[in-house]
């Protein structure tokens, strides 16, 4: 029988889902099968929100379900939103999202972590349930360092605001925009009294990028970082957008002048024209030497101009001595003297070792790339298939799935070993990846969704993505090349509540109004 506490949960999580069980769309007899597994192979040491137990109708009612003939990938987008899952926390400030499933010392309230809040809204906007994102959004801006002996939301640097808006893209909901943009405009004004120097450029340590011990990094030095002034800039694109929104036409000015700046800023500093390379510029003056994944965060932000020599950095992708490593994308370049030298005497390695968190942003700049540019230099959707494939198939542990921290690129060993603190690591994102980048769902602020896939032509004969929540309706993507798989007709079928919007011959670009 269930015990009170399971009984409390159940329905506390019916109570927020507001969908009955009776009404599971169809197709999750795949969902059932994973869950069952996963299930079976965890110890469950920390029961959050949705228990194990309850795992399988949380999901059913809350994620975009796929079907895919890439078995590799299909399992892992399982496993990382059945490992999402795990992290939401029902607080008295509302629900969050952890970082680690296991209090670690340097978290704030309730295990809390500002460090991959951007991941976690990109990864969560896809959720049915879009109260957990705004609860989770408030907490940060008004409650977070309440009570706090130090900062909590700036001890890490943030991408919240673009976050913010890509949310909304998916679900509009502009009275919760005009509620907290003031919140959102006073926490600009304090990133740029805490770490913008008078150039216009931002610093930060390499810790507070969470991304500790790096080769160009420094826990003292006011290093210039791609990162922070590339988070900046999307924030203050964001901004922009958020104040028109709401009507504000002086505020959606003043981040556009903010937006101009910076973009030069970055392209006319940080730019590293014999390298070909976006690099850190040390408080000297001098640009770092070596060459490191975070010289691909400004495509995270579409930052850079479309000009072949910006995408010539993306050469590095492909190169064994760049960031091309037997199990996937390194965060320095290979050929660094200094790689992966740090180690000894340091519970992180951004030398060189992979990290999700790195492989999701490096990703999500390649798939900005070929979706938003014109220039690719040597990038095509198959270098972007083949990088998503390895990223998932990273993802395990003698034999079983898996997500920790960082991982040796060779062999892929996980580099903190059995420490629990490592497990289930909520540090990245994977489904946003597969759900807006490889089947290419693209939100649109209009009446109308976006289709642009990175999915290699030939590579998929069929898959079916269904249960999407977008714009307060439920899409279902179906694509059947041969008609044979489905037997519904072949091509491409795109429905809203199940009336059909679309279809289509080829996987090709489209703008579908919604119907």
């Amino acid at each position: 029988m269930m015990n009170i506490k399971n009984f409390i949960l159940m329905a506390l999580f019916l109570f927020f889902t507001g969908v009955a069980a009776a009404q599971l769309p169809a197709g999750t007899a795949k969902l059932k099968k994973y869950v069952t597994f996963f299930n079976s192979i965890d110890e469950e040491a920390v029961k959050n929100f949705v228990p194990n137990a309850a795992a399988f109708d949380w999901l059913a009612q809350n994620i975009p379900l796929l079907e895919c003939p890439d078995e590799v990938l299909e399992q892992n987008y399982y496993y990382r939103w059945w490992s999402f899952r795990k992290h939401l926390v029902k607080t008295p400030e509302g629900f969050i999202f952890t970082e680690f499933i296991e209090p670690v010392n340097h978290a704030g309230k309730y295990n809390s972590i500002s460090c991959a809040l951007g991941h976690h809204i990109y990864e969560g906007r896809w959720l049915k349930n879009t109260e957990y994102l705004k609860e989770y959004i408030d907490f940060w801006l008004y409650h977070a360092d309440v009570g706090q002996s130090k900062p909590r939301f700036h001890q890490f640097s943030s991408w919240l605001d673009d976050a913010v808006y890509q949310n909304y893209l998916i679900t509009p909901d502009a009275a919760h925009l005009k509620r907290i943009l003031p919140a959102l405009d006073a926490d600009y004004a304090k990133w740029e009294k805490e770490r913008q120097v008078k150039s216009g450029l931002f610093w930060q340590f390499d810790v507070r990028d969470g991304m500790e011990e790096s080769v160009s990094g420094s826990r003292k030095d006011e290093n210039r970082r791609p990162t922070i002034s590339s988070y900046m800039y999307g924030n203050a694109k964001a901004l922009a957008n958020i104040a028109a929104i709401t009507g504000d036409k002086a505020l959606t000015e003043k981040y556009n002048v903010k937006a101009v700046q910076l973009k030069k800023l970055v392209q006319d500093s940080l730019w590293d024209s014999k390298g070909s390379f976006f690099k850190t510029r040390h408080p000297n003056g001098k640009l770092a030497v070596a060459r490191e994944a975070i010289g691909f965060v400004p495509w995270d932000f579409n930052l850079p101009a479309d000009q072949p020599v910006y995408a010539r950095a993306w050469d590095q992708l492909l190169d064994t001595a760049g960031f091309k490593a037997p199990w996937g994308l390194t965060t320095a370049e290979r050929r660094e003297p200094t790689f992966r030298t740090r180690g000894s005497g340091h519970s992180c390695e951004w030398d060189g070792a992979l990290w999700p968190f790195a492989s999701s942003q490096t990703l999500k700049g390649l798939a900005n790339l070929l979706t938003n540019y014109k220039n690719h230099g040597k990038m095509t959707a198959t270098v972007f298939y083949d990088e998503l494939h390895q990223y998932a198939l990273s993802h395990q542990k003698n034999g079983k799935p898996y997500l920790g921290e960082y991982q040796d690129e060779k062999n892929g060993e996980w580099l903190k070993g059995d420490n629990p603190r490592s497990s289930f690591y909520n540090h990245s994102t994977f489904c946003d990846l597969v759900i807006n980048d490889l089947i290419g769902i693209k939100p649109r602020a209009d009446q109308a969704v976006g289709f642009q896939p990175l999915i290699p032509e030939g590579k998929w004969d069929w898959f079916l993505l269904d249960n999407l929540s977008y714009h307060g309706k439920t899409l279902q993507l179906r694509w059947d090349k041969t008609g044979k798989k489905y037997n519904k007709g072949k091509g491409l079928y795109i429905y809203a509540n199940g009336k059909e919007i679309y279809r289509a011959a080829n996987l090709k670009p489209a703008v579908i109004k919604m119907k």
